[in-house]
């Protein structure tokens, strides 16, 4: 990570994106980069469109403001793809990650992304759903952008939400949420 990295997320409020800005970016700290991570609500109101930030970088960071420019896009919900344009000022050579039953090709046609934009894809709502029990994808998405963009590890990823989650909650949804992870880590597709 010697360059700054940037991600843009979209969301619906409740879908635990900003945990998951959050949850990279600690990851990152962990691993001696200089972080910042920050959502931009509108409407508070479970179901909202939302949007979170992320920037990593091996150098202190010296921009404070949201990311027009992203290298990277995490969409967790894929209804937002009819809302919002989640490419928009996205790098020529970026990444979108996107939480959907749809296989990569079908995802990039949808976005109509030049051919040097990476597309993944995971059904990050169904194994949440199979593994935590609950329609909460943060957990499995960060696992698909630690296998795509290799930006955290996948076990310094897993270190950290074990860390920050044992405050919080129960063995069993620790393990839930770290069987997330894996399975997503897995199941992730690139067109």
């Amino acid at each position: 990570m010697s360059k700054l990295t940037e991600i843009r997320w979209h969301a619906r409020a409740g879908q635990g994106a900003v945990t998951a800005a959050k949850l990279v970016a600690d990851t990152a700290l962990m691993r001696g980069a200089y972080i910042q991570a920050m959502p931009e609500y509108g409407p508070e109101r479970t179901g909202a469109p939302l949007k979170a930030y992320t920037r990593l970088c091996d150098e202190p960071i010296e921009v404070h403001n949201t990311i027009a420019n992203p290298g990277i896009v995490v969409v967790l919900d894929e209804t937002l793809l009819r809302l919002v344009d989640v490419t928009e000022g996205m790098l020529d050579d970026g990444v979108v990650i996107l939480n959907t039953e749809m296989t990569a090709s079908q995802a990039r046609k949808i976005l109509g992304v030049p051919d040097s934009v990476r597309v993944a894809v995971v059904d990050a709502t169904g194994i949440a759903l199979q593994t935590i029990g609950r329609n909460i994808p943060n957990t499995p998405i960060v696992g698909a952008l630690a296998k795509v963009t290799g930006v955290v590890p996948v076990d310094a990823v897993k270190d950290r939400l074990e860390e920050t989650f044992g405050k919080k909650f129960t063995r069993e949804m620790i393990d839930a949420n770290l069987s997330s992870v894996d399975r997503a880590y897995e199941e992730v597709a690139e067109a």
